[in-house]
């Protein structure tokens, strides 16, 4: 062998084996890529079913941001709902369970401006929501109106009397199917059960006295004059309900049975059923008398879904008149302005006298509810 044959070259050529690719690099980069097509058949497709407002959101985008943690995100979604009501009102009909139940559970926020978009949105859409449609939800606004009254933060209780002045504009008569509750709380309103040891034995009109909140933005007697106006207003809607009740069964009671004298006979169903007490059923000059009972096998619910007697109850318009009227002569007492014990001549202030007027404005419906009573309901 040659002396060239021996000796080795120093780059040799890899010989591949028939039928083998070429190894690729380790450091190699891949520059092939693959495509696909995609068919979207919908995508222009308007969504006839959720109309959206100008921000491109429908409902249930508005509702589901009403749980965001930011206050700003619930004002705008509650100002995106009243936009977009106002340019499909058929979408209140439709959500309106869903609507009720966000839109209240903001009455409590502690936002005041969310709070304040809550109420701009109830005032737009109570004038067209009937009552047939909102009764069956309005057990869950009065308690969200109740809850924001008994708040303890005072601005959640200021912007509870503006959700209380749409609902009585808009429901008196549903509104005023809560008077139990809501009288309740109109008095915790402008007062506190006063705790000790020493009242246990006193009347229970005596444990209530005016409360004073330095911290409230309001003076007490700017707070009490707001809190007394709402008040003789729900107690005006009560008499004003009373009143056509008694008429329309006064009316009803004359249509079936036109003959029959006015005369009523009380009954006592607990000595009738001991044989304590007879009827005479014709004593009346009617084939049938007019019976005027306590006794009732269920009580009118008025489509609240609850039994709630409130102030027609003569036992419960007795309480409050008992616990109210004390508070009342408070108002009046700190209300009587100094200057006119010392001058009749001088000037008194505006604010003071109208809440001596609100004071005699709701003794005087509460007289009324008293009167409207039957004469066997006496207090």
């Amino acid at each position: 062998m040659t002396k060239k044959r021996k000796r080795q070259d120093d780059f040799q050529k890899v010989k591949l084996k028939v039928g083998k690719k070429k190894p690729k690099l380790e450091n190699a980069t891949a520059t092939n890529f693959k495509t696909k097509t995609i068919h979207l058949p919908e995508q222009l497709k308007e969504d006839r079913i959720l109309p959206t407002n100008n921000r491109k959101l429908n409902i249930k985008d508005l509702l589901s941001q009403m749980h965001h943690y930011n206050a700003g995100v619930k004002q705008s979604a509650l100002l995106g709902l009243k936009d977009l009501f106002s340019q499909y009102p058929f979408i209140i009909d439709a959500h309106l369970s869903n609507i009720l139940s966000e839109v209240t559970a903001v009455f409590t926020d502690k936002d005041a401006n969310v709070r304040l978009a809550a109420v701009q949105l109830l005032q737009f859409l109570a004038p067209k929501i009937r009552a047939e449609q909102i009764s069956p939800f309005f057990p869950l606004v009065s308690a969200h109106l109740s809850s924001a009254m008994t708040h303890i933060t005072e601005g959640i209780q200021e912007d509870s009397l503006k959700v209380l002045d749409i609902l009585l504009e808009q429901y008196p008569a549903l509104i005023t199917g809560r008077s139990s509750i809501l009288l309740k709380n109109f008095v915790e309103l402008i007062s506190h059960q006063q705790l000790s040891k020493g009242l246990v034995n006193r009347d229970r009109s005596q444990s209530w006295i005016l409360s004073v909140n330095p911290n409230r933005r309001l003076t007490s007697q700017q707070w009490r004059l707001k809190v007394l106006v709402r008040l003789g207003k729900f107690l005006q809607a009560l008499a004003d309900g009373s009143s056509r009740l008694r008429e329309s069964e006064g009316l009803q009671e004359q249509k079936e049975n036109p003959h029959a004298t006015s005369n009523s006979i009380f009954i006592n169903w607990k000595e009738h059923a001991n044989d304590q007490q007879h009827i005479q059923v014709y004593e009346n000059g009617g084939s049938q008398p007019n019976v005027s009972s306590q006794f009732r096998l269920r009580y009118p619910v008025g489509g609240l879904g609850t039994v709630d007697e409130g102030l027609s109850s003569t036992e419960n318009l007795k309480g409050f008149i008992e616990i109210i009227i004390p508070l009342l002569i408070e108002c009046w007492i700190e209300a009587v302005p100094p200057q006119l014990v010392a001058s009749v001549g001088n000037g008194i202030e505006r604010e003071p006298l109208q809440v001596m007027q609100q004071v005699l404005n709701i003794i005087s419906l509460l007289w009324k509810l008293s009167k409207q009573h039957d004469e066997t309901h006496k207090l």
